[in-house]
């Protein structure tokens, strides 16, 4: 039994962290957070824009694939809805996306699409963060003509 009660004193002194070691481990948490976030933030930013190429890049396909059924690309009040719906027309072979949506753009907007274009035969953009055509960094668009249709 008396060796129970040492054992009991030797735990109290060893059971858990001090505070100086917590505030330690919050300050050195806290220098990373610091360090790391803006770069994580700034490849999230980047990684926006790339995700908004690959996508345009999908619509063109679907665009395309509509073009050869159909003869021509949807017109501008058809819309990118064409790609999911017949416009009218036995030549429809579509759906022509995997999906049952045209996608939105990553930040959370509907992609522009103008037919006829004033770049080709349509324009398709993302209108970036702010939401507004032109723009640099962040803001600037996402265009298809820049990506080389």
């Amino acid at each position: 039994m008396e060796w129970k009660r040492e054992e009991r004193k030797r735990r109290r002194g060893q059971a858990g962290f001090s505070l100086i070691e917590l505030i330690v481990v919050l300050v050195i948490l806290g220098l990373l957070a610091t360090v790391v976030g803006p770069k994580v933030m700034e490849r999230l930013k980047g990684a926006k824009r790339e995700l908004a190429k690959v996508q345009i890049a999908e619509l063109e396909q679907a665009l395309d694939l509509y073009s050869f059924d159909m003869g021509h690309y949807p017109q501008g009040n058809e819309g990118l809805q064409a790609l999911l719906n017949n416009p009218g027309g036995d030549q429809w072979k579509g759906p022509y996306l995997k999906k049952n949506s045209v996608p939105k753009d990553p930040w959370g907007r509907e992609y522009v699409y103008r037919s006829p274009g004033q770049h080709g035969e349509y324009d398709l953009l993302a209108l970036g963060a702010d939401g507004q055509e032109g723009g640099e960094g962040e803001n600037a668009d996402v265009t298809s003509w820049s990506l080389g249709k």
